[in-house]
């Protein structure tokens, strides 16, 4: 599928089936998690009332991944995250999450280009595949918040802890590529 700069649109119906328009045919969630997977943006609205249910089915889609076992966020998280909606910390949240998973895409980026110039798996079939696979995956995981968007800068106490962050990626990465020699 083609990357463009325009969402993928997808209306749901009355009836609750999903249609794609570029192709004009209907589509299901896991069809949707494959466009995302594959990198494309996707926007889900209601034909009747024009409401915007891309964040819905997302979570939809987690939650089924989730219920078949293919665990990513532990209990722990979801935890904190049923907690953060009834809390002052809500408005914390969303931007910890998404600074985290920046942070986390940035370290996977550095070592999967350490790996390419090392490895010798780089050379092997579908490492390329991966690679993008796991942008993708990234890229939904943080809602579109990658490098580049304008993230609301955190308080003093957020950045003391995302600074501690930091240090320990820097010292695990470190470790990594002391590995890999």
């Amino acid at each position: 599928m083609a990357k463009t700069s325009q969402p993928l649109l997808i209306k749901r119906y009355a009836s609750r089936r999903l249609y794609n328009t570029e192709t004009s045919d209907y589509v299901t969630l896991e069809d949707i998690a494959v466009f995302i997977r594959e990198g494309r943006e996707v926007q889900i609205v209601d034909l009747k009332s024009g409401d915007d249910l891309t964040r819905q089915y997302l979570l939809q889609i987690i939650a089924e991944h989730e219920s078949r076992g293919e665990s990513v966020l532990p209990v722990d998280v979801l935890t904190d995250l049923v907690r953060s909606y009834t809390s002052q910390s809500m408005s914390v949240v969303p931007q910890f999450l998404a600074q985290s998973f920046e942070m986390l895409q940035s370290g996977q980026s550095k070592m999967m280009e350490n790996m390419g110039s090392m490895n010798p798996l780089a050379k092997m079939p579908g490492f390329e595949a991966m690679q993008a696979q796991q942008e993708a995956f990234m890229k939904a995981m943080t809602g579109g918040m990658m490098p580049g968007s304008t993230v609301p800068q955190p308080s003093s106490k957020s950045e003391e802890g995302l600074d501690d962050i930091k240090a320990e990626l820097a010292a695990l990465q470190e470790k990594l590529s002391k590995m890999t020699k």
